[in-house]
């Protein structure tokens, strides 16, 4: 069998094993007597399940004593478990402000900005939280964590790195040997990644097992086989975080733009921060026109991967095609600074030029294209002066195209 794409499905293993513990501070004892009597009642209530009691009485401690770390690490636990996400960051920050060198309150606030789909942030909670601590107990579930938003944010190299030594001192671990499975595939070394995956998952008639082989094969470019194995996932179990979004890709290639449009909102009606979901559905929305709808999914797929080079062009296109060039140019040459290679985007980029007046800045671009279809055609096998230019190809590794 072969291998599977990480990110969401990685989140649910994840979940299931980091976010169950709760985290009390381990402050020194501080206040009277009475407040301490207050902070184990508002405990009591955490633990009983009162968490807007157990909110209620943790702030009106902070009230009097705003230094208490313990306090305000588990009032943060409690917005956290409310959902309340962005309060619940703030109450970790500000303990952290207080006792800096507080590895639990780190590692809480790094879950809470995962949970808050922060992934950026909560690498960098988890690299400082790994390198002050790397004997803690919770140091393994941090790489894994840790992997997980690399992935998500398509660092691919980055998870290679940290989860093959984990990999080769255990390679029974199933999280471990998908992370970087994942990886290795979206790094494209294809051989590799389906290496470490067949020792857990081939003989696996299973949603998962079937995904994995999905995955393999577009990205092997066999779309008609992947087909079969992603219909087959979804026979075994339609609600399996990912696969949704790797079957749209898989109806994208094969051009079935319908079908790949209800996959793409199926995934995100269960799991709203999907990249390759919003990037995906907000390309086809953009070919039909559906402006509004497709830089709500761009921009949101920007907030996921900030730096990735797709999502911005394909969100440039878009403003472009509202007639908002000033919108597009930033976003084009941000692209184009780290990609030069990228020729739609420099043609687009041309034209945004012109559209802005900037009659000198198009022209420099428009030679700039010039030059780079002289260099590919004199690179086609047999090509002779005056024939048509091959239609230019994006940055090599494009691994967010179906």
């Amino acid at each position: 069998m072969a291998i599977k794409r990480v990110g969401r499905k990685a989140a649910v293993f994840l979940s299931i094993f980091i976010f169950g513990a709760l985290f009390a501070g381990q402050a020194l004892a501080q206040g009277s007597a009475a407040v301490d009597q207050q902070f184990a009642r508002a405990t009591q209530l955490h633990q009983a399940g009162d968490l807007q009691g157990a909110v209620s009485a943790y702030t009106a401690i902070l009230e009097k004593y705003p230094a208490r770390v313990d306090v305000r690490s588990n009032l943060g636990a409690a917005y956290s478990a409310l959902g309340r996400y962005e309060q619940a960051i703030e109450q970790y920050k500000r303990a952290l402000l207080i006792d800096g060198t507080n590895p639990a309150i780190r590692f809480n606030l790094a879950m809470a900005y995962y949970k808050a789909a922060w992934f950026t942030e909560t690498a960098a909670e988890l690299e400082k939280f790994v390198a002050a601590v790397p004997n803690n107990p919770q140091t393994i579930n941090a790489h894994l964590v840790l992997a997980d938003c690399y992935v998500r944010l398509g660092e691919y190299k980055k998870v290679i790195q940290g989860l093959s030594p984990i990999a080769d001192s255990d390679p029974s671990n199933r999280t471990v040997a998908y992370l970087l499975g994942s990886a290795l595939i979206g790094d494209g070394q294809l051989e590799r990644g389906q290496a470490i995956i067949d020792r857990l998952f081939r003989h696996e008639d299973s949603a998962e097992a079937h995904l994995l082989m999905a995955s393999i094969l577009l990205l092997a470019d066999d779309a008609q086989a992947a087909l079969k194995e992603a219909q087959r996932a979804i026979e075994l179990n339609a609600k399996l975080p990912g696969l949704q979004a790797w079957y749209g890709r898989v109806l994208m290639r094969l051009g079935d733009t319908e079908k790949a449009k209800t996959a793409f909102r199926t995934e995100l009606a269960a799991n709203a921060n999907d990249f390759e979901s919003h990037l995906y559905l907000g390309m086809l929305l953009r070919h039909d026109k559906e402006i509004d709808e497709a830089l709500s999914h761009l921009k949101r797929a920007i907030q996921l991967r900030p730096r990735e080079q797709y999502a911005r062009y394909h969100l440039a296109a878009v403003y472009a095609a509202a007639g908002k060039p000033s919108d597009a140019l930033p976003l084009l040459e941000g692209v184009l600074k780290e990609h030069g290679d990228f020729v739609e985007a420099r043609v687009l980029l041309a034209s945004v030029y012109y559209r802005l007046n900037r009659k000198d800045d198009g022209d420099r671009e428009k030679a700039l294209i010039q030059k780079s279809n002289a260099e590919q055609q004199a690179k086609q096998p047999g090509a002779h002066i005056g024939e048509p230019s091959p239609t230019p190809k994006p940055p090599a590794n494009d691994n967010n195209r179906p």
